[in-house]
């Protein structure tokens, strides 16, 4: 019974040592979680006191790296990162943006220099969906890309014509500017977050068919190796 909370905790540990602490913070706590729940069960007196100093030192581990991450974000170096491993699934938009999509979300910004071809258009056409379904009140989306230089630009200009129209049935505006020189991807909110992942929103693979799992539900879809990090304004400290 207590080999996954061994696992868990084994993970923590060699996330903890690769200064990835916020996401070592996350597997300690499940760690500790599974543990407890072994050790109600278990009657030898022996292994009882064992884990209850396993329990001890992975909670005492796990404060400490609580304080850090709070100095931290006082310091104004407030900073997460996920990293997405190639061919990991469970990425979806819905699971990396809806911790950050609170109430008063009323305006978004995405700064993507990709969004360009088919696929793409997709992309950002799903991201919209999501902003429309979740629990924020988007009113209004700023986009801000490059064109085309192929025999798209038209397609592209037409099928985001598309979705700022489709995107006014619900109440919200899209403006749509375009820049040469972008280079850089971040998606910002106004209630402060901002996300910026390293290949921007096409960071899923194209699925083997269509009718294949994935292709539909972006949760089962591979993705592509990237870093997302994290950032807050009320945390980061302006020169």
């Amino acid at each position: 019974m207590a080999d996954p909370a061994v696992s868990v905790l084994k993970r923590a540990v060699e996330l903890d040592e690769a200064s990835r602490f916020q996401e070592s913070l996350v597997c300690y706590q499940e760690g500790i979680a599974l543990l407890l729940q072994v050790l109600k069960v278990t009657k030898d007196e022996r292994k009882k006191a064992h884990y209850r100093d396993k329990i001890t030192h992975y909670m005492n581990r796990a404060e400490d790296i609580k304080e850090y991450l709070k100095k931290e974000k006082e310091d104004g170096k407030y900073h997460k990162q996920i990293k997405i491993e190639e061919n990991t699934k469970g990425f979806s938009y819905e699971k990396l943006f809806q911790e950050y999509l609170s109430e008063t979300v009323t305006e978004v910004w995405v700064e993507d220099p990709y969004i360009r071809h088919v696929h793409q258009l997709y992309n950002f056409l799903r991201f919209c969906e999501m902003l429309v379904k979740g629990r924020c009140k988007v009113k209004r989306i700023h986009l801000l890309t490059s064109h085309d230089e192929g025999n798209g630009r038209t397609q592209q200009i037409n099928s985001l014509e598309e979705i700022r129209q489709s995107l006014e049935d619900f109440g919200v505006t899209l403006d749509v500017s375009y820049s040469s020189s972008i280079h850089d991807r971040e998606i910002r909110f106004n209630n402060g977050w901002t996300i910026k992942i390293g290949r921007g929103l096409d960071y899923f693979k194209k699925p083997q068919g269509r009718f294949c799992l994935g292709y539909c539900d972006f949760d089962l879809r591979p993705c592509h190796e990237t870093t997302v990090d994290i950032f807050h304004i009320k945390h980061t400290k302006k020169t």
